[in-house]
């Protein structure tokens, strides 16, 4: 295990993910994504539910980190939320599985803090990762013991809004960097491969990328958009 997660220093993670409203909503397609993502040379996937990890499994020997996007009524929580999810998860094994690790209650009012220790106490073994979305939040995630640190959520919750991870020359990663004992991951609009390299160069034990990689239709869109901007293409709609 040790030697396989290794492998992800500094290297790259593809989040290899497709919701069930999304064009390439499949474990058949998210297992094929994750085979070129491999010849592209990421050395770790990130996946979404029990089902397509199980079919990414197949198709690559890499790092896997799992997580269960789930919505509930009582709790913005959605990034494993419950032991539900974990249970779920345990099924197929991921090296690591990621959590919400933000200041927000889970399902039943439940606390980060108590959730984190559940886990631990169930399956001791189980590499977990924080998925945060302020400088507080990954601090704490920290303190609590969690093996790796994310900035998964910056910009995406209450507490971060107007947020964005690649301001400052990621200032919030550079604090981050300098203030935690485990390794940080960086996550989040990380959609170049200068900004990539960038947070490589900053510290960061890995870097997960996602949409730009992973969404055509979120790709195609940025092309279509950008290109809305030419008086040429305007003239002729």
């Amino acid at each position: 295990m040790e030697n396989k997660l290794e492998q992800l220093r500094e290297h790259l993670i593809v989040s290899c993910q497709a919701l069930p409203h999304e064009p390439l909503h499949s474990s058949f397609i998210m297992g094929r994504m994750a085979k070129a993502a491999k010849e592209g040379g990421a050395m770790g996937i990130r996946a979404n539910t029990k089902e397509d990890i199980m079919e990414i499994k197949k198709n690559v020997e890499l790092p896997v980190i799992g997580i269960v996007k789930r919505d509930y009524p009582d709790s913005q929580v959605y990034i494993t939320p419950t032991m539900k999810e974990i249970d779920e998860l345990q099924e197929v094994e991921p090296e690591i599985i990621a959590i919400d690790a933000t200041i927000s209650l889970r399902p039943e009012g439940k606390a980060l803090d108590d959730f984190y220790f559940e886990i631990r106490k169930k399956y001791p073994r189980q590499l977990l990762m924080a998925d945060c979305s302020t400088i507080e939040e990954a601090l704490h995630a920290d303190a609590l013991g969690f093996d790796f640190i994310g900035t998964t959520l910056v910009g995406y919750t209450e507490q971060s809004k107007g947020d964005r991870i690649e301001e400052n020359d990621f200032e919030i990663i550079r604090k981050i960097l300098q203030n935690v004992h485990h390794p940080v991951i960086a996550e989040g609009n990380i959609n170049t491969p200068e900004k990539a390299r960038r947070v490589i160069e900053l510290g960061c034990y890995s870097v997960v990328v996602g949409s730009i990689i992973t969404r055509p239709q979120l790709i195609t869109k940025s092309f279509t958009e950008e290109m809305k901007k030419a008086d040429r293409y305007c003239k002729n709609q």
